[in-house]
């Protein structure tokens, strides 16, 4: 099967290269996003634009940023969908609105073609390691085709329902991530303003219930201050604006994502936008007076 995979940024590379490695031909997009040229030494061929990706794949997957990206590649000049030949499949593996993939979905049966929305969680790690969670919105029989491919990117691969749904699933995720990275980093704010050693603290909550991938994975980020980008602050604020904008149209309350998104803002006004979304505790630290580690 000939693959296209547009998007090739921090996550979309180690995904791209697990592909060719299990011998998928794959085309990827110069002027979309910059591209290793290990990806190229390993086999992927460079086209001009997401159009002519499009004209050699099968099935084409997209890796983007937010909602107009996903938009701009699919529909804008030299858009992939108007090179598609009927019968291809389309999976956004994107975090973008759900109503969003909704309007992409029909488009994509308009041209004759198939369409998954699959975003992930995982990380950079997990693309890298080919275990990430693939939540998926869509019929069955596409999922059932795709399900080779989603099997060297991940681990824990589930249909959630319609097209659409993997969205909403996604969303939810970052709900839980983005409030559990506030609670990790306000208890090990906490615990060093009152005198006893962050890393000790956690290391016991690690062994109770308090335990947590977050914990386990964001709380050593906080205490060694590594905020290079595995997820950026920017993307994370991205993903809690989806959710409070789908909330609205529900008509829900979701007041702690909106807390935690302030504070996520009050980060990126301090131009952390670009560090890892565990930085966050810088603005704990601020609040508090104190810090949680040296550095």
């Amino acid at each position: 099967m000939k693959i296209g995979f547009i998007g090739l940024g921090v996550m979309g590379r180690p995904m791209a290269r697990r592909l060719l490695e299990a011998g998928y031909s794959l085309y990827g997009c110069a002027n979309v996003s910059e591209i290793d040229p290990e990806l190229i030494a390993a086999g992927l061929k460079v086209c001009d634009s997401p159009a002519e990706v499009a004209s050699h794949s099968q099935l084409l997957i997209t890796m983007l940023p937010d909602t107009p990206d996903v938009e701009r590649v699919l529909l804008g000049e030299q858009g992939a969908l108007e090179s598609l030949q009927p019968g291809s499949l389309i999976i956004d593996m994107s975090s973008i609105s759900p109503a969003a993939s909704h309007g992409f979905a029909h488009r994509a049966y308009e041209r004759g073609c198939e369409y998954l929305d699959a975003p992930v969680s995982g990380g950079h790690l997990g693309a890298e390691q080919g275990t990430l969670s693939i939540m998926v919105g869509g019929d069955e029989q596409s999922f059932k085709r795709a399900l080779p491919v989603f099997e060297i990117l991940g681990q824990n691969i589930t249909r959630v329902g319609e097209v659409g749904s993997g969205q909403v699933c996604k969303i939810a995720n970052q709900i839980i991530v983005g409030l559990n990275i506030e609670a990790v980093a306000e208890a090990l704010v906490f615990a060093a303003r009152a005198g006893a050693d962050p890393g000790r603290v956690r290391k016991a909550l690690m062994g109770g219930f308090a335990s947590s991938r977050v914990l386990e994975v964001h709380g050593e980020k906080m205490l060694e201050r590594r905020f290079e980008p595995g997820f950026r602050v920017d993307l994370q604020r991205k993903d809690l604006n989806l959710a409070l904008d789908a909330a609205r149209e529900l008509g829900i309350a979701l007041p702690n994502t909106a807390g935690t998104l302030q504070l996520f803002n009050a980060l990126a006004a301090q131009e952390g936008g670009d560090l890892d979304h565990s930085a966050l505790v810088r603005v704990l630290e601020a609040l508090a007076g104190s810090r949680v580690a040296d550095g």
